[in-house]
């Protein structure tokens, strides 16, 4: 931990206060617009000298606190250092990179070490941002204002709020946890952070753990997809690691040290450049990683699962589609302009990407979800369950169309049920359907009984590994 000197913390503290204050401004500027609004223009007229003293007088001092705060650095040891291991030729770049990761420094300045060819991409002006169009069946009178605010209303807020990681408020509440968290993975864990550069430009925070030459299970890479508000730091890396696997944790972009913003475009290309990374550079094949999404994370889990021969896939507490979660939580008369906002800027579609996964895939459920429940903590309602049917029905049809539907509504009938439960079922009472269903969704789903964001045991994942392995997962309901 850099100990700065009393009058840098001081200016530190300043710079650090004033740069919150103008993130919560910004985000709540519709707000202070609308009181002005309300209020008249007047009333920046009569208080114009006031506020040009007041940002002026703001200006001085944080002037003043970048000037106090270079020379406090410049007069301490430890900092000087610090800028020498950073500023350093970079001949050896293994040397190199053990030298600057004794310090924790803001992202920006870490050197990128490994960089996706650029993709071209059409010019800002040539851009249609009305290409799409979710309501298509409406009148042009009525999809016309519908596409205009769905366009504003996902740039201003609406990302955000599906990505609340993404605020830069949440990162500077988090900075403490956040830094515990790298310090525990380096120093404990030998934990290995890099800078990847996306092939959109974008630069991506990730932090790897090796632990191949510790475990027979190090050789395989678990890629973990933190959920909306998760960061490596603090979030799943810890489940594969206890477990003896190899680790490999990333930032969504815009979370954290990351760039960028979580457009499913920018998410599918971060994950990309991670696989890319981890084959090219890590020297992991690819039908030795694991995915493993978290929440939300099992979209870009599941595209790099398609997208490579990957091992497996492990989603916990994973749902099939954003819309009827968004929905829920919008009001009904919201519907329409909902729909538009994700199905033409964040349509994170992951049971449509899973139909053409054709490898191993696990799903894990929470039983008193809160999150991906339309009504929290009612299994029957979780989306998960949709999920596991929609794959079931793809993976699995019935050849014989004229009981499909007795075949359906067991299948139906049994997800809903708890896992703990399905062993005291009457078997007397079972038809080739209902054990048929109970056998498929045993083998692409399992229980932990728990809320949506408690860490999920290395223990359960271990069994759900070991299950994937076994000769049982391939053999299993070829009824």
């Amino acid at each position: 931990m850099y100990q700065p000197l009393r009058l840098e913390k001081l200016a530190d503290k300043v710079i650090t206060s004033a740069h919150t204050m103008m993130n919560i401004a910004i985000y709540t500027s519709p707000f202070i617009c609308m009181y002005i609004y309300k209020r008249g223009f007047s009333v920046i007229e009569e208080n114009k000298y006031a506020l040009v003293r007041f940002f002026g007088g703001i200006g001085c001092l944080l002037a003043l606190s970048y000037v106090i705060r270079g020379l406090g650095r410049f007069y301490n040891q430890k900092y000087v250092d610090f800028v020498k291991a950073l500023k350093s030729p970079m001949t050896d770049k293994g040397s190199y990179l053990e030298g600057i990761r004794k310090y924790d420094f803001e992202f920006y300045a870490w050197p990128t070490t490994f960089i996706m060819p650029p993709k071209s991409s059409p010019p800002l002006l040539q851009k249609n941002p009305f290409t799409n169009c979710a309501n298509s069946d409406r009148p042009l009178y009525q999809r016309l204002p519908i596409q205009v605010l769905a366009f504003i209303a996902t740039h201003a807020f609406g990302l955000r709020l599906i990505y609340p990681g993404s605020l830069g408020v949440i990162s500077n509440l988090f900075w403490n946890p956040l830094f515990q968290g790298r310090t525990q993975l380096v120093e404990q864990f030998n934990g290995q952070r890099t800078k990847l550069k996306t092939a959109d430009g974008n630069t991506i925070d990730t932090m790897f753990v090796d632990h191949r030459n510790q475990s027979t299970k190090g050789k395989y890479l678990v890629v973990c997809c933190e959920g909306n508000s998760g960061f490596y730091e603090i979030g799943i890396m810890a489940t594969p690691m206890k477990a003896g696997y190899s680790a490999l944790g990333w930032n969504h972009p815009g979370f954290a040290g990351s760039t960028g913003l979580p457009y499913p475009s920018q998410e599918q290309n971060a994950i990309d450049a991670v696989m890319q990374y981890a084959i090219n550079e890590l020297n992991f094949q690819p039908e030795n990683v694991v995915m493993f999404g978290w929440s939300i994370g099992g979209y870009s889990a599941t595209w790099a699962a398609i997208n490579y021969p990957v091992k497996a896939l492990v989603l916990d507490a994973t749902f099939d589609d954003l819309l009827p979660l968004a929905q829920n939580v919008m009001p009904s008369s919201w519907s329409l302009l909902v729909k538009e906002v994700v199905r033409s800027y964040v349509d994170l579609n992951i049971v449509e990407m899973l139909k053409k996964y054709t490898g191993p895939v696990h799903l894990v459920r929470r039983t008193e979800d809160e999150v991906i429940c339309l009504i929290p903590g009612v299994t029957s309602t979780n989306r998960g369950n949709y999920l596991v049917m929609s794959l079931i029905e793809h993976r699995h049809p019935f050849e014989d169309s004229e009981n499909e539907a007795a075949w359906k509504k067991a299948l139906h009938s049994h997800v809903e049920n708890l896992e703990a439960k399905r062993p005291f079922v009457d078997s007397g009472d079972l038809t080739i359907y209902d054990i048929r269903a109970m056998t498929l969704i045993s083998k692409y789903m399992s229980d932990y009984q728990s809320t949506h964001c408690v860490p999920l045991p290395a223990e359960h994942f271990e069994s759900v590994m070991n299950f994937i392995n076994t000769s049982k997962y391939n053999n299993q309901a070829k009824l």
